[in-house]
């Protein structure tokens, strides 16, 4: 069998989710067997110095019978996070227009305090 008959063969159904700058695959793809199994790819893309870049990828081979397993501990995992944390992206870095050498605001006039300086001694160090 040809190597692209092989690849036909093997990859049944994908999809991709693109989340800044990693991407997600999940592709069903078939065991010699004939049988499908899950596998979950997280891409990432990290930039040189020099502007070139290169990815690092990470996967997950899931198998049927854990699937069941598996999709319980996700979802009380994901269930936990939104239960203690909220939906609400929390990191800044995380927000869409997150800058990351945005200028500090002028702090606002409540927020500064008044003190006056009656409250001061006037030290002369000579006198130390």
């Amino acid at each position: 069998m040809s190597e692209k008959n092989l690849m036909d063969q093997e990859e049944i159904y994908s999809k991709v989710l693109r989340a800044g700058r990693r991407t997600y695959f999940f592709d069903v793809r078939s065991t010699k067997a004939g049988d499908y199994y899950l596998t979950v790819t997280e891409s990432k893309k990290f930039t040189h110095d020099d502007g070139s870049f290169h990815y690092k990828k990470h996967k997950i081979y899931l198998y049927k019978e854990d699937f069941t397993s598996f999709q319980e501990i996700l979802n009380e995992m994901m269930n936990y996070i939104v239960d203690e944390k909220g939906s609400e992206v929390i990191s800044e870095r995380h927000q869409k227009d997150f800058k990351k050498d945005e200028v500090l605001e002028s702090p606002k006039a409540e927020d500064v305090v008044e003190t006056s300086t009656e409250s001061f001694t006037d030290v002369d160090f000579d006198d130390i």
